[in-house]
């Protein structure tokens, strides 16, 4: 849950800066399922764009959670690995996921990539490796 509500909170106050409204951003997500029609379908396809991103990030927990029960290493040294992580599920979100939805592609940009992998870092992999080591680490 810290995942999804940081993840989205820092989407909309970066993307927010560059000028993207937060309906038009969840509208975005969900454009990955629906394709651009999701653009004109208001407060509905916003809501389904909430529900995926929140879908996606308990999907990058479960991974995250699987891998920690057979590799302890996740869990002993959860700052490294969750960093790594974040840096992995972004290159994964941007090279697979993206390339294989309904989503429109936007050009490639060194900086709005930096942005992404230390969002991610700090909003994606460090909460879900730190709360995985809280709750699955022996007491």
């Amino acid at each position: 849950m810290a995942c999804g509500v940081l993840d989205i909170t820092a989407a909309f106050v970066v993307y927010g800066f560059f000028g993207a409204k937060p309906l038009r951003l969840l509208q975005g997500i969900a454009a990955g399922v629906l394709g651009p029609r999701a653009l004109a379908g208001g407060i509905a396809t916003a809501a389904l764009g909430l529900f995926l991103h929140f879908v996606i990030a308990y999907g990058a927990a479960t991974v995250y959670v699987v891998a920690g029960r057979w590799l302890r290493f996740l869990l002993q040294h959860a700052t490294v690995s969750g960093a790594l992580y974040g840096v992995a599920v972004y290159f994964f979100m941007n090279r697979v996921v993206v390339p294989l939805s309904a989503a429109r592609r936007n050009p490639f940009s060194i900086r709005m990539m930096v942005i992404g992998i230390v969002i991610h870092i700090f909003c994606v992999g460090l909460p879900i490796s730190t709360a995985s080591r809280k709750y699955l680490s022996p007491r």
